[in-house]
């Protein structure tokens, strides 16, 4: 007779259980990432209200995207040593707080350092969401629960967008964040009530060495470094191209309102379409596909220099789907090629993605006073030439 305590029993794919879960995940991919992105449409109001320049007013985007990435090296090891569930809702509750906060920041200083502090918050989702549904699905029910979970970062961050540039044109930029943050709270406590503990996990030792030992290892495989380069600078160029084309957009002569540059963002749905496609591309070509991913974000860049409007959004549907395309297979390399501690791994892929979206504004924005969008085009096409040498690195491997 064994002395050891029997398996959890962990949920089914189609149970009750799954089903809360499921939507516990989904809406709190809905606040994270909704209170990340929001306010990149309203960043020329920003700079407007506040007096500030442009580039000074991304910062409360980039701020938010440097904390949340350097937060993943701190989160992740203290999920694994504390749990999933209970940091997930501390850490959606401070965000709701955090946001209510900034409606009343009563100056641009303050709103920084709020948002900074936000991106600590945000950071318990990439933290713990996968290892969560890992410690509490099946087998079968995990796949459907990661593309659910999946689904709801891109709707997050297109919704976000959304909500906030609409609502910005019909009440004041203090108002959107007082909306946004009440709605998060209130779905922060429907998360509290759907989701259910994570049954098989298991607490792990809190080493610093044993943590850093992990990075290193990782950080030297040959197969991974150039991986993390890739997810980084694609991202690092991607999402700022969209900060400064709220920019190029804001002014003559298209002269387009919040809400229709919260519009902009829906173009991300064809990064959907394309995360979907990126499942039937074999390991085998991997490489293969983010290349041709990197070349279709190229295009649509190209595609961006001209000045119709349905144009340029043509561009941004390219862009997406390129990026999107990549970033899917370079997840699945990581997880596919990390010998061991794959958690880890793969949380250093999400810091390099999120520590390039905060560099990205600094890297662009001298091509920007050079000679604007043109030049941050210029810009962005350098950078994609050297990710497709990178995959070109990884396929001769």
């Amino acid at each position: 007779m064994s002395g050891e305590p029997p398996a959890p029993e962990l949920i089914a794919r189609g149970t009750p259980a799954f089903r809360r879960a499921s939507l516990g995940l989904v809406l709190a991919s809905l606040v994270i990432f909704g209170n990340l992105y929001a306010i990149h449409p309203l960043l020329p109001l920003i700079a407007e209200q506040y007096q500030v320049s442009t580039l000074r007013a991304s910062n409360a985007f980039t701020l938010t995207s440097l904390t949340l990435g350097l937060s993943l090296l701190i989160l992740g090891p203290l999920s694994d040593a504390f749990g999933r569930r209970a940091p997930l809702i501390i850490g959606m509750a401070c965000t709701s707080v955090l946001t209510l906060g900034i409606a009343f920041s009563d100056s641009f200083t303050t709103l920084l350092w709020l948002r900074a502090l936000l991106g600590i918050a945000l950071g318990v989702l990439p933290a713990t969401a996968i290892a969560y549904l890992g410690d509490s699905m099946q087998r079968g029910a995990l796949i459907s629960a990661v593309g659910l979970y999946i689904g709801g970062n891109t709707v997050g961050g297109a919704g976000g967008r959304l909500l906030g540039g609409f609502i910005a044109d019909h009440v004041s930029l203090d108002a959107v964040f007082l909306i946004i943050g009440a709605s998060s709270l209130l779905c922060t406590l429907v998360v509290l009530l759907l989701l259910p503990p994570a049954r098989g996990f298991s607490a792990q030792p809190l080493s610093l060495s044993g943590t850093l030992r992990n990075f290193a290892s990782h950080l030297g495989n040959r197969a991974l470094l150039p991986a993390y380069l890739v997810g980084g600078l694609n991202f690092m160029v991607f999402i700022n191209l969209y900060t400064f084309v709220t920019f190029r957009l804001s002014g003559e002569p298209w002269q387009l309102g919040a809400s229709s540059l919260g519009m902009l963002f829906l173009t991300y749905l064809a990064g959907t379409f394309s995360s979907s496609l990126s499942g039937r591309v074999g390991a085998e070509r991997a490489t293969l596909g983010m290349a041709t991913g990197i070349l279709i974000f190229a295009l649509g860049c190209l595609v961006t220099l001209t000045s119709p409007l349905w144009l340029i959004i043509g561009g941004l549907l390219l862009n997406s789907f390129g990026f999107f395309l990549t970033h899917s297979l370079a997840n699945s390399w990581i997880n596919q090629n990390a010998t061991h501690a794959k958690a880890s791994a793969s949380s250093l892929y999400s810091v390099f993605y999120y520590l390039g979206a905060a560099v990205g504004i600094y890297y662009l924005a001298p091509f920007w006073r050079l000679a604007g969008w043109p030049a941050v085009v210029a810009g962005s096409l350098l950078v994609l030439v050297v990710n497709l040498a990178l995959t070109g690195y990884l396929r001769r491997r």
